[in-house]
This record gives structure tokens, sequence and C-alpha cells, in this order.
């Protein structure tokens, strides 16, 4: 199985751009998840003639986060949400539970240039940590998506400890999160590489790897490969993928 994970930076530019369309009529995906939608939900009718269930969870506010999952398998069911208003009203989290594990699909809050969201991204990182490990005590998981968060030093192009997502707090959570028996799992595979999913538009130079597929423990053999798709291009994030075997 193959599961791609994308901040697409607005579902209509990128639809405009041809480069989704490209990605999802190889038909080599058997999951998309898109972050970042910046759309009321609607399903475009390229998407929807390409095989795929679309379950898109969109934010209340107009043209501000929301994500979608692309699935070619009929899930058992569907989670939208973590079950916290403050949350869910942003459209961050969807989750499909399959045969024999969830695909949480995941865009968790930017702290902000001023680090004004700091606090509400701990709790956020908090809660679902929770609902992660819930899910887990019934069967794997992958949660896949956008974590605004660099984990360590080798995943940005610069070191600015007041910049959002390079934040002592932020990092220890993830850290502390991957140590509760979940799998970096680019980095195990790709150890001491220097690769980044999110290239700031102005600034160049700026990088950082934020965007993950993370597996719990119990699925770390199931992993064949795990790449980031560093071509491809259409938004301020490339997409990343990870192959699944049974």
């Amino acid at each position: 199985m193959l599961i791609l994970s994308w901040n697409v930076n607005g579902l209509r530019s990128i639809m405009k751009k041809g480069v989704l369309d490209k990605l999802l009529s190889s038909r080599q995906y058997d999951a998309v998840l898109l972050q970042e939608i910046r759309s009321q939900g609607g399903v475009p009718l390229t998407i929807m003639g390409l095989g795929y269930e679309a379950y898109p969870f969109p934010a209340e506010r107009k043209g501000y986060a929301g994500v979608m999952t692309l699935i070619k398998t009929h899930p058992i069911s569907v989670i939208k949400g973590l079950g916290i208003r403050d949350f869910d009203s942003e459209g961050r989290v969807i989750t499909v539970e399959l045969g024999d594990f969830y695909l949480v699909n995941a865009y968790f809050p930017r702290a902000g240039d001023d680090l004004s969201r700091l606090q509400f991204k701990l709790a956020f990182c908090n809660t679902i940590e929770k609902f992660l490990n819930k899910l887990r005590n019934n069967k794997p998981v992958i949660v896949c998506g956008d974590f605004n968060i660099a984990r360590d030093r080798i995943d940005s192009s610069f070191w600015d400890e007041k910049h959002p997502g390079l934040t002592p707090e932020e990092r220890a959570w993830f850290n502390q999160f991957l140590s509760l028996g979940y799998v970096d799992i680019y980095r195990e595979l790709h150890p001491g590489v220097k690769a980044y999913t999110w290239r700031s538009y102005r600034e160049r130079w700026r990088a950082m790897r934020i965007d993950y597929c993370l597996v719990s423990e119990e699925m770390r053999s199931r992993v064949g490969r795990a790449e980031i798709l560093a071509n491809v291009e259409g938004s301020d994030h490339v997409p990343i993928m990870i192959e699944i075997g049974t």
C-alpha cells in the first residue's frame, strides 16, 4: 500500500497547476492525505473520476486550514476531528479505519510568527497524543501530515529557537511523543540525510522537514520505503510517501 501525504497550500490552487492531477492519475497511490486544502470541502470532479473515495474535513473559517483524505479502499469508519471544538472548527484531523490499522491525516497548528499560538499548538499536541494512543489500544496507527515542527537541527536549514516549529517546547513534545513507541520512519531509513519538506517562498534558504509519516512501532516491520518527493512542485511543501507491506 502506497500512502502519499502533502500540504497542498490550497486545493483550488494546486488543481489549477495540474500537479495533483498528475500524481493521482498515476494511480499508484492507494491513499492520499492532503492538508491545508483551504476549501469548504468540495471535491473536484477530476479527483472523483480517478477511483478514490474522498473524505474532506474543512475548517469553518473560509479559505483556512482543512484536511482531505482520498482512499481507494472503503474504510470501516471515518472519524472527523478530535472531539474538541477549538481544534475541530479548524478542520485539522481526519481518521479512516482500515482492516488492520488506523490512518490519520493531521494538520498541526502553527505556533505563529510571534509564538502567540504556541500554547494552542501544545494543547493540540497533547490532545492528538491522547487520541492516537486511544486508537492504538485497538489497532496500530499511521499518522501523516504537516506537524509544523522540525524534530532536530538536521531537520532545519537555520536555527532560531524563537521561530515557530523550532521552539524547545514543540520539539520536546515531539520527541516525547516518539518515545511512546512511534517511529519517524523517514529518519530511521535515512539517518544523517538532510532533506526538507517545506521551503519559504520568499527566503529560499529557509527550509525545514516538518511533514512526517509516523508509524506505531508494531507497524515498523511492514514499512518498505519512506521518501520525500523533492521534485514535485506546486506548493511551499513537497509530498512525502511511505510504502506499507502486508
